[in-house]
Formats: structure tokens, sequence, C-alpha cells
């Protein structure tokens, strides 16, 4: 077991290599569209890269109806691993909508040697996701 104090700076050490190990400015909530955002998350026993359509129920089903009927190009073209989740509960018990791509096996961010693999699998998955984004921004807008 790692103490409250050791697990953040395991996680702060985390971060730190892979801003250094892929340097670019990532998306995440600067998506210019209110309540979505890209989340990268790793933690004990998991490994995921997500879009997130939060707070405003108005919002989150205006962008859900279009991320559901641009679904078949997003799996067939950029993320055929995509799981859609309309109804998502984070762990405070928040409900928000959620389209994720999971990395298949249990990782953990206290363990340095999934590290490396991690790292590699957010770049690829979450370049992937941009790119789908960024070309179909304004139907998802819309």
């Amino acid at each position: 077991m790692f103490s409250k104090e050791e697990s953040r700076q395991l996680k702060q050490e985390f971060w730190t290599s892979f801003g250094k190990s892929f340097p670019r400015k990532w998306i995440l909530y600067n998506t210019k569209l209110k309540d979505v955002s890209f989340k990268f998350h790793f933690d004990n026993k998991k490994a995921l890269v997500a879009l997130d359509l939060e707070d405003s129920l108005e919002h989150r089903i205006k962008y859900w109806e279009k991320l559901v009927a641009l679904q078949s190009i997003l799996k067939d073209e950029f993320l055929p691993e995509a799981i859609y989740e309309e109804e998502f509960f984070l762990e405070n018990g928040k409900e928000i909508s959620r389209v994720y791509v999971p990395l298949g096996h249990k990782v953990s961010i206290h363990n340095k040697n999934t590290w490396q693999e991690v790292m590699v699998f957010f770049n690829d998955i979450m370049s992937r996701f941009e790119a789908f984004f960024l070309e179909y921004k304004d139907i998802i807008e819309g």
C-alpha cells in the first residue's frame, strides 16, 4: 500500500513524465463547447481516454444526439473500440454522458512498469479522438 503522499507523488511523477514524453497541447477542456471536455484517466485499476458531456442536461442531450449520429464514423474511421454510455456515473455520484476508450487490461498508476504502455495508449487514442472531434466539431456543435 502507498500512503496518500506517496500516491500523490507517483501521480504527479507520471503526469510530468507523460508531458515530457509527449510534449503537445491537448484540447482537453478547451473544446469551445459548453460542458464538453476530453479527459485522461489513470488510477490503480485502469486507464482510459474519454469525451465527457457534463452539467447542463440541455447541452448533454444536444451533444449526445450528435455524437450518436456520428457513432459509425467514429468507430469506422477513428476509434473502433469506442464505448458510448449515455448515463455514466462518476465516483462522486454525478451523472454525465461519456464516450470513452479503455485500455483493454488492468494497469496501475502505482506500477511504473505500466507507465510507458499507458503513455503510448494515451497519445495514440487522444490523437485519434481529437482528430475526429476537430473534423466533426461543427456538426457536434450544430
